[in-house]
């Protein structure tokens, strides 16, 4: 009966895919690749020493696992439960036979295969911001997430090539409830676009609902999400040394079904790990590490990400910075130790300005070569992160996707060949001459180079009569030209028939229990 099921569902598949790739990325995308050998932090000795000390952290002291089914799932893999706490301790023999278990690489399938995704290896892919529970614009300022916010930044995310996927909730639609919040929020994310997906892992209830809309979404069966990785989820431990019950259901879930479990560890050194960044990424290591073993005790082979975002505090207020020195290093080391696993590695491009500004730029230009120098195949937050989380920026969205572009360009291999080498040019205009008008540059002159989004190249004077544009001014500008410009994927209309019955159903249900 599968197989007759899936006969029938081929035409009007074949007949979605047609639609889905008249709407595909511009012809000039191309994931970006990384090409060069990435940058080490430490020695080889070093890194082994850092990776002795999270067994040390699993082994002595261990994790507090806030969840009663996953403390006996490791417990019966070989874990030591206390019997009187949450403490999970965790024998270096367990920890290191499930390393390797999990896939080097795998595909990210998304709704519109066009943009299905390459997660690992030498790939790169680039989320927008992702989680920030404010948003803000030149003109509006500064004000708490809501839905028609959300929406927006949407779309004016679907709109960025150089956005490939979305990381979570651009910014948290709190004006609706949040029982049923996530239901909305998803419905909006897989119909204004088609890109790569994410889902909350906050309960039983949303990680059950976004999996089964990720699967209504792309018309397939249970079977065939199980086989095709469609949807991730971010895994934060409670730094230090906890994993409370959402997250734990959530790899729990998502291992499950053969889904992303993205494991990362927020640590702030100074804060909720040492003050050394040798001792916090130890710690990051030892909570990283401890996912795993969740993960691939309950399903081996499932896809598992490394997750670095470890940064320090300001020892002068306590808040958290980014795009330091000491996060450059950090994102190094996460990228060996990933690497030293053999599993894909997530960084972030992150800054603390509260406004799009120098500070923001150089923030985000220094996170961005800490995570690209340290190898990372998944950049979450790529654009649009300002205020260390707190709000998303519709003018940074922009001057980030600018920032990628130029990344992405950047990793692209220089070549050497003779029509390349261009001696026939040099020839051509010899001693003393230019080669505005030779044959071979008016023959490439429209591609030769990047042509960024935000950078005013005209001469001062020109500038000055144009008034005198800022980067924030051209960056305000483009988003709203964007935002009038956006057309919305196409979507099989059965397809979304159904996507709306499913959350009209769950709505009618209750959605997700509440406190409130």
């Amino acid at each position: 009966m599968a197989a007759s099921a899936e006969a029938t569902d081929r035409p009007r598949r074949r007949g979605r895919e047609e639609r889905q790739r008249a709407h595909a990325p511009t012809a000039a995308f191309e994931q970006p690749r990384l090409r060069m050998q990435p940058v080490p932090a430490v020695s080889e000795d070093e890194l082994e020493a850092i990776h002795e000390a999270s067994l040390i952290i699993l082994e002595e002291i261990g994790i507090d696992f806030l969840h009663e089914g996953a403390k006996q799932l490791v417990k019966a893999a070989g874990a030591d439960v206390d019997p009187n706490s949450n403490r999970v301790r965790f024998d270096r023999g367990l920890v290191t036979s499930m390393i390797g278990l999990a896939p080097r690489s795998f595909t990210l399938h998304a709704r519109n295969p066009a943009r299905s995704l390459k997660i690992g290896g030498d790939h790169v892919a680039f989320c927008a911001v992702a989680s920030a529970p404010n948003a803000a614009d030149r003109a509006g300022g500064r004000r708490p997430g809501n839905m028609v916010d959300y929406e927006s930044l949407i779309r004016l995310g679907h709109s960025l090539d150089q956005v490939h996927l979305w990381g979570g909730y651009p910014v948290e639609p709190a004006d609706i409830h949040a029982s049923i919040r996530h239901l909305d929020a998803l419905f909006a994310m897989l119909t204004l676009s088609d890109k790569p997906i994410h889902a909350y892992s906050l309960g039983t209830e949303r990680n059950l609902d976004g999996l089964e809309m990720t699967r209504i979404a792309r018309g397939i069966s249970k079977e065939q999400l199980e086989l095709e990785p469609s949807v991730f989820t971010i895994i934060n431990s409670s730094s230090p040394l906890r994993l409370d019950g959402p997250m734990l259901e959530g790899i729990i879930r998502m291992a499950t079904a053969n889904q992303v479990v993205v494991l990362t560890p927020f640590t702030l050194a100074g804060a909720m790990a040492p003050v050394t960044i040798a001792g916090a990424v130890a710690q990051q290591n030892a909570e990283a590490l401890a996912g795993l073993v969740v993960a691939q005790t309950v399903r081996p082979g499932s896809p598992f990400v490394y997750g670095g975002f470890t940064s320090n505090v300001d020892m002068k207020s306590g808040a958290p910075a980014f795009g330091t020195p000491e996060y450059m290093k950090s994102a190094l080391l996460g990228g060996q130790l990933a690497r030293r696993y053999g599993l894909p590695y997530r960084s972030s491009n992150a800054c603390a300005a509260n406004t799009v500004d120098a500070q923001a730029a150089y923030e985000s230009v220094f996170s961005l070569w800490g995570a690209i120098m340290g190898g990372v195949n998944l950049l979450m937050h790529g654009a649009g992160w300002m205020e260390g989380g707190l709000h998303a920026s519709f003018e940074k969205m922009v001057l980030d996707a600018d920032l990628l572009g130029m990344v992405a360009e950047f990793l692209k291999p220089v070549k050497v060949d003779p029509e390349e080498l261009a001696l026939e040019a040099i020839r051509e205009v010899g001693p003393g001459g230019h080669f505005f008008g030779c044959a071979h540059t008016q023959s490439r002159y429209r591609t030769a180079f990047f042509s960024p989004m935000i950078s005013d190249w005209r001469n001062y004077e020109t500038w000055r009569e144009a008034g005198s544009p800022t980067a924030y001014d051209k960056a305000e500008a483009l988003y709203r030209e964007k935002l009038a410009a956006y057309t919305p994927p196409p979507i099989d209309p059965a397809v979304r028939e159904e996507l709306e019955a499913f959350v009209a159903r769950r709505k009618a249900e209750g959605g997700a229990p509440t406190d409130y």
